[in-house]
């Protein structure tokens, strides 16, 4: 049976919130306990950032630490999984170069996820030629790393199907070279797409609807207790709607029985409390502080591990090298067997200098 390998990480564009502790962190950290994968590869995509960045290279230069300090403080462990940086690895710039001959404009184009972005980051027609082919470089990353598991959220399946083609097409015209991946989808219904506290249907620093990995007690407790809630319930006594409610998506992703014997002994669980707020009779403020008691018991453990390792940034950076040194290793593996699949290898090919030798010799 074939080695299992993941392949995953975040652009670094931003700290990372707690949609992303939801939706991927947590999730990566129980993959990485689990002892199935051989390697467990999580990069920080500088270079993926700067596709739609590339006049303001300080931020993603400043957030890369920012995102490892809440990788590690969420219990990535470099002794079981690999931190890189995507741009120190020239090695994926090459082989992105060479899969842009497999793939045409027209397929690029087709890709739901790219039109989804183009269009939410309002490019049209000023798109840049780099963030159009990140399907591209993403096949890169993968396929890199011999990543066998992908593991990505809904919307990223059109990518990952993007590189599984390349794949095949690579291998039909060169030979069996690269691993074709299989997407994870979670089935585990803590690990949902929160959704900002405002109600709207994704986390934005700029529209300031974020709780931050990092917020201290106080900001996280402003958040929650703003929170967008039912707008028709306006009185207690009122019956309220619990689907669509942002407080009930983040009680969903984040509580379980045992808070509500620690902060809230009225019901036994979740469902209790919803039903008595679909029947009217509890109100929002009630609701609110319970889950401020959840996210605070929560998120403490990471801010306290994060304020630790922020005593020690040459440590952190260390784990980036240290991650990213061995990464980049792999990688030139895959480009050598790359090269040698496409007969590029001039210089390592021995037959190829005795035949042209022999040839001119009898000429």
């Amino acid at each position: 049976m074939a080695e299992k390998i993941i392949l995953t990480g975040d652009r670094p564009t931003g700290r990372l919130h707690i949609g992303h502790y939801v939706g991927s962190l947590r999730c990566r950290v129980d993959l990485q306990n689990s002892g199935e994968f051989k390697d467990i590869f999580v990069m920080i995509a500088d270079a993926q950032a700067l596709t739609d960045n590339a006049e303001n290279p300080e931020k993603v230069r400043q957030n890369i630490v920012e995102v490892a300090l809440d990788y590690l403080a969420c219990g990535l462990d470099p002794e079981k999984t690999h931190i890189l940086i995507q741009s120190q690895i020239p090695e994926l710039t090459e082989l992105t170069f060479y899969y842009m001959n497999l793939v045409t404009v027209s397929r690029v184009q087709r890709n739901p996820t790219v039109k989804a972005e183009i269009q939410m980051r309002n490019f049209e027609a000023s798109i840049p030629v780099g963030f159009f082919t990140y399907p591209i470089s993403q096949a890169s990353d993968i396929t890199a790393f011999k990543a066998t598991t992908v593991p990505v959220g809904e919307d990223q399946e059109p990518m990952i199907e993007q590189t599984r083609e390349i794949v095949r097409k690579f291998n039909s015209v060169y030979g069996e070279t690269l691993v074709e991946p299989e997407i994870m989808l979670s089935d585990d219904k803590s690990c949902l797409r929160l959704p900002g506290t405002d109600g709207q249907a994704k986390m934005s620093k700029s529209i300031g609807n974020c709780i931050y990995l990092a917020d201290e007690e106080d900001a996280i407790k402003k958040s929650v207790m703003s929170m967008f809630t039912d707008p028709d319930h306006l009185r207690v006594e009122d019956p309220g709607k619990v689907e669509g409610n942002t407080v009930f998506q983040y009680l969903d992703a984040f509580s379980n029985d045992d808070f509500f014997t620690e902060y809230c002994p009225d019901y036994k669980n979740l469902d209790e409390m919803k039903d008595h707020y679909r029947r009217g009779g509890l109100g929002d403020v009630k609701v609110k502080k319970f889950l401020n008691n959840v996210l605070q018991e929560t998120l403490r453990p990471i801010r306290e591990r994060r304020h630790e390792f922020e005593r020690d940034i040459p440590y952190v950076y260390e784990v980036l090298k240290k991650g990213t040194e061995f990464s980049r290793e792999v990688a030139a593996r895959t480009l050598h067997e790359v090269k040698e699949a496409m007969k590029i290898n001039y210089f390592d090919d021995a037959a190829l200098i005795h035949e042209q030798a022999e040839r001119y010799k009898n000429a």
